[in-house]
């Protein structure tokens, strides 16, 4: 495997980054999701930029993005008011998956959260996702609560 480094994202890697998004059989069923820089997305790349509880992290390799997440940092009033981290949007270039970038990604995540004073990180996986699954509770995640969403 090549180099990885981690750094958190500029609004330069966000055409990168949305190619990575979009290249997802599963999310591209659900709608949403192009490869080209919208108004839409590059508001949003904005608004996470602005804010301190968000960061986009990717992974680069020669260069090239070749994995991403978004990093989100909640304060709560639970478990006696411990933080938590909230990881979302993982994605691994698809010629790049079984080389360790993912699970070294959600290490360093999970490095940057400790940092930030984070008693717990928690993510979803879509139910398709077996392989995610997998490779979540091979670095230690345990499926503990059921995940519901509602479409507004």
């Amino acid at each position: 495997m090549n180099e990885l480094a981690f750094r958190t994202a500029t609004v330069a890697d966000l055409p990168a980054m949305l190619r990575l998004l979009a290249d997802d059989d599963i999310a591209q069923a659900r709608g949403g999701y192009g490869a080209e820089v919208t108004p839409a997305a590059a508001a949003a790349f904005r608004d996470i930029e602005r804010d301190p509880s968000n960061e986009l992290w990717i992974g680069e390799s020669d260069g090239e993005l070749v994995a991403m997440l978004q990093l989100t940092l909640i304060p709560g009033l639970s478990r006696g008011g411990m933080r938590r981290a909230l990881v979302e949007a993982v994605r691994v270039r698809a010629d790049r998956r079984s080389q360790g970038v993912g699970a070294a990604l959600m290490r360093h995540v999970e490095e940057r959260a400790r940092a930030a004073g984070c008693g717990l990180i928690q993510l979803t996986t879509d139910r398709q996702r077996l392989a995610a699954h997998r490779f979540y509770e091979r670095l230690g995640y345990q499926a503990s609560h059921i995940g519901m969403k509602k479409k507004l």
